[in-house]
């Protein structure tokens, strides 16, 4: 996987923040395997301009999923560390929900339920003949 992070010139754009950010996107991440294939940040202040207050810090995190659509969520902090963390929240669940939503698996387990629960028969366990619904 592949895994970059961008800042503009208000925001900590240090080895050392890249090197954070590289680690937990690795962990936050890891589970989906190789169906995630590159995770880029985007960390700004807000307008553009050096931070004067509460949540100015903007962090914006796609994840390119293979043979999917790729996957956006923002957040916004006080701090960059802040930022990134409660958008790797949002892009965890994001990512779940778009992999899942496409897994074959996930549809054939669902009509099983269905079939099982329209043919289901309850039986009456005093005499043992299907009740009656």
């Amino acid at each position: 996987m592949q895994i970059l992070l961008q800042s503009d010139p208000n925001t900590d754009s240090s080895q050392l923040m890249a090197e954070h950010f590289a680690t937990v996107v690795n962990a936050a991440m890891g589970r989906f395997g190789e169906r995630v294939t590159r995770v880029e940040a985007h960390l700004s202040g807000a307008n553009g301009q050096p931070k004067t207050s509460g949540n100015d810090i903007h962090c914006t995190l796609q994840a390119t999923l293979k043979g999917l659509d790729a996957v956006v969520v923002k957040d916004q902090s006080g701090n960059a560390h802040q930022a990134i963390d409660g958008a790797l929240r949002k892009l965890k669940r994001a990512v779940g929900a778009e992999i899942a939503k496409h897994d074959p698996r996930g549809q054939r387990s669902q009509a099983a339920v269905a079939a099982a629960v329209s043919s289901e028969v309850v039986v009456d366990s005093a005499d043992g003949v299907p009740a009656k619904p």
